[in-house]
């Protein structure tokens, strides 16, 4: 399959340019500290280490199948393409699957199945390269492919375990979310498949390239995008104008009953307008009303509502006042303006928000907010 690209001299550029920039990639995660492209978000260490890693066996997986370019042996050809593809089940595969487990950071799951995952494929491409022969490559496929299919439904089952996990404990989801990533990342997946099955052609081994420098930028830029919730774990202090009072009426104990988090919340959140602040945590406003993450959660899920949501009511709730207030000034005023003042930094997120919590579009209640 490689007959038809061996001597095409403007293929063997574009693969070339696409190992340089894996590396150049992989060398700018590695020893550059500040974030290029998000400077004001800190990414999770273990995701740009992972992707760091990825792109290091990309490369190697270059460099590993580029003398097939230049062997006129059949023979030297298959055994370099049946070494190159043994190191993809031993380095790349792998890799690629901890990557995608890496950017879910509402816990650190194990990574020995994906070992186990690949012990199959590395016993035949072992024994493929010992016997010189091509003959378990359609089980390979097939293998791959129920492979990708099992990855998909695990991964679709822990996006959503993520999700719940995001609105439980984060008042702001800009920069949280990665199922767009995994979509992405599961249509690239699909279409390697694909190629796997129908390589053959130039247009396909063209196609390959221009997918694996897609991939290259676009984890170069969730990397960069995506912020450590680690970080946003740790205590921290409040804004000065958001903060609670440095001595309250009396001492509250962590251990609130349920019941009494209803007038803290108005008391410490509600009218000190502390919602407003961006990137509120769970673990902040429990520590700010001076009880514990369990007591609140709990007091939320009795109320059946997340903590997302109910952050995303009363920052609505505060446009809606803002709005009218303006309207009956007769002041000049826009929706992007009032949705910063609201505490989003995202419009998109304030209009989806909106939607969900009003039943109709941004535009659509100004026409009518008397309603």
């Amino acid at each position: 399959m490689y007959d038809q690209i061996r001597q095409d001299t403007l293929f063997i550029i574009l693969y070339s340019m696409v190992t340089a920039t894996a590396l150049l990639a992989s060398c700018y995660l590695l020893y550059r500290r500040a974030n290029g492209i998000a400077p004001d978000i800190t990414p999770p260490v273990r995701l740009r280490r992972w992707t760091v890693a990825f792109f290091a066996v990309l490369v190697l997986n270059h460099v590993v199948y580029m003398p097939i370019f230049f062997l006129s042996s059949n023979e030297d050809i298959m055994m370099t393409d049946l070494i190159g593809g043994l190191l993809d089940c031993m380095t790349l595969f792998p890799v690629a699957i901890i990557v995608l487990l890496a950017m879910l950071q509402d816990r650190r799951r194990p990574l020995w199945p994906v070992a186990a995952m690949m012990v199959i494929p590395v016993i035949g491409g072992a024994f493929s390269v010992a016997t010189r022969s091509y003959a378990l490559l359609p089980i390979g496929y097939i293998y791959f492919l129920l492979m990708c299919i099992g990855l998909i439904i695990y991964m679709v089952r822990a996006l959503r375990q993520y999700g719940r996990w995001l609105c439980d404990n984060y008042a702001d989801l800009e920069h949280k979310e990665v199922w767009q990533s995994f979509v992405v990342l599961a249509i690239i997946m699909l279409v390697f498949a694909i190629y796997m099955f129908t390589s053959e052609g130039t247009v396909y081994q063209y196609a390959m390239q221009v997918i694996v420098l897609v991939l290259v930028f676009y984890l170069l830029w969730r990397v960069e995008t995506l912020s450590d919730l680690s970080l946003s774990q740790q205590p921290e202090s409040l804004p000065v104008d958001l903060s609670i009072p440095a001595k309250r009426e009396s001492d509250v104990s962590q251990k609130v009953p349920t019941a009494n988090i209803g007038p803290l919340l108005q008391k410490y959140c509600i009218d000190t307008k502390l919602y407003l602040q961006h990137d509120l945590t769970l673990s902040q406003l429990a520590q700010a009303i001076g009880t514990n993450r369990t007591y609140l959660t709990n007091y939320l899920i009795n109320e059946g509502i997340t903590y997302n949501a109910y952050i995303n009511e009363l920052r609505i709730n505060h446009f809606i006042n803002l709005y009218r207030k303006a309207v009956a000034a007769e002041r000049s005023i826009t929706a992007q303006q009032l949705a910063h003042d609201s505490g989003y930094r995202s419009y998109s997120t304030f209009s989806l928000a909106f939607k969900q919590r009003m039943g109709q579009s941004v535009t659509a209640w100004m026409r009518n907010p008397a309603e």
